[in-house]
């Protein structure tokens, strides 16, 4: 279980290709303090197993059916991502219940300047958007954000300094894809409820 506060910009070093997946080899000296393998650590929001473990690097493996769900497939060598370990029970919830279980990609669409902060505008698929709410919480690339407006297949969130300054959303603009988790607890209740589709 993740926060969606991200703690490090962390850089792919390498991409191996396999017939079925995808080894990935990524510097972050912050998360890999204290690594072991067979930990978690939030790539870009989609959790990953630490398989090997170098100085200030780690290597995991990705599945077909993270590949095909996320955008990690098109991360390369020298790509930027959002780093962060699992929350542990004694820490602060500083965002929200993120399970890095990726739901679908979108699209950034659009994305307007303010005066210190940025609106995104991100096309995601309609079977989410039940999902989600105005001031409810979305995670984008791993990043928890509140969303501000809601279409049928698009959302906005606004980005603050620090946002742009210490992720990947600060160097994302249309039509960069980006990886998307909706609010947990928005899909318990529907399941506890029936479905309503």
């Amino acid at each position: 279980m993740f926060t969606g506060i991200v703690e490090e910009l962390g850089e792919v070093v390498a991409v191996r290709a396999l017939p079925d997946a995808a080894r990935l080899t990524v510097r972050g000296p912050v998360v890999t303090g204290g690594a072991a393998p067979g930990d978690s650590i939030a790539v870009n929001g989609v959790c990953l197993t630490v398989a090997g473990l170098g100085a200030d690097t780690f290597t995991a493996d990705v599945m077909a059916e993270t590949l095909a769900r996320s955008c990690l497939g098109q991360l390369r060598e020298g790509s930027p991502v959002n780093l962060e370990r699992p929350v542990t029970l004694a820490a602060r919830l500083g965002g929200h219940l993120v399970q890095g279980h990726v739901d679908g990609t979108g699209q950034i669409v659009d994305r307007t300047p303010g005066g210190s902060w940025d609106l995104m505008r991100i096309s995601m698929p309609a079977e989410l958007a039940r999902y989600v709410v105005e001031r409810g919480s979305i995670t984008v690339d791993g990043v928890s954000l509140t969303v501000v407006q809601v279409g049928p297949d698009w959302f906005t969130v606004s980005l603050i300094p620090t946002t742009l300054a210490l992720t990947t959303l600060g160097r994302k603009h249309p039509p960069d894809p980006v990886n998307l988790e909706v609010d947990v607890i928005a899909k318990y209740v529907e399941k506890l409820l029936g479905d309503t589709r």
